[in-house]
């Protein structure tokens, strides 16, 4: 079926074909090929036990499959976040998010070395989008290996946002924001979340600043394979409705015409 709707970008009138998305997402396995971060051991995902009753049709004692599954889904792969991850009082990303499509720039940036870091500074980010401020904003680190798909990310100092370019992200108005790697901050930073804060203007996580950006989300451990190119798409943000701070997400980018 070719599903295509018509959206407006930038004045000009585009055309979406909905049926051909391209799946950034990661998924969420019991294996060693799951991506972790934060020190975390991989997903389980096994049968309810009852007595000698197992939750599972290839054990003969059950008509249905039926799991538990313990995760993280900060560590364990892709999620969208919402600002209450880092205040004091609770806010949940199911509330955060009341649409759910929006116009998207990706971007592919090589992080610089800075000291015994490697970052993704305010001038690599102006550089990538001139006069452009889209809703979202798609971050692909180079060089983009395969790997990624498996890494295990714990005490490796990953790549992050200088918080600089985060403050920019968020004075252009980009509302949500992606990116393939466990963290926008440093992995080891004293608690300090410099980045997480500068997007989504969060001046005091006791008491939150009126102006604090409620309805904005952080997108972490992405993947966008190599065959799709940095520019314009329309993007989805699909998210499993948890009342939590953080959810598993699938975001899909659609190609315009």
């Amino acid at each position: 079926m070719n599903m295509r709707a018509t959206i407006q970008l930038d004045g000009r009138e585009l055309s979406v074909n909905l049926s051909k998305p391209l799946d950034i997402s990661l998924p969420l396995s019991a294996s060693d090929e799951n991506p972790i971060a934060w020190y975390l051991e991989k997903p389980v995902i096994e049968p309810v036990r009852f007595g000698d009753w197992i939750g599972k049709v290839s054990e003969g004692k059950s008509s249905t499959n039926f799991n538990n599954i313990q995760f993280n889904p900060h560590g364990h792969g892709t999620h969208t976040e919402c600002l209450g991850h880092i205040t004091r009082d609770f806010y949940s990303v199911n509330d955060a998010l009341g649409q759910f499509f929006f116009a998207a720039e990706l971007i592919s940036i090589q992080p610089e070395k800075i000291g015994e870091d490697l970052v993704i500074t305010l001038e690599q980010v102006k550089s990538a989008l001139p006069d452009k401020s889209p809703q979202a904003l798609v971050i692909r680190t180079l060089p983009n290996l395969d790997a990624k798909r498996s890494k295990k990310y714990s005490n490796t100092n990953p790549p992050y946002l200088h918080f600089q370019a985060a403050k920019f992200l968020c004075e252009i108005g980009v509302e949500h924001l992606l990116i393939d790697l466990p963290s926008v901050d440093r992995e080891h930073d004293e608690g300090k979340l410099l980045a997480h804060k500068a997007f989504w203007n969060v001046t005091n996580i006791e008491h939150l600043n009126p102006d604090a950006r409620h309805n904005s989300t952080i997108t972490e451990l992405i993947f966008v394979p190599n065959h799709i190119p940095d520019g314009s798409y329309l993007l989805n943000i699909q998210t499993a409705p948890f009342v939590n701070d953080a959810a598993p997400s699938r975001p899909l980018l659609f190609k315009l015409d």
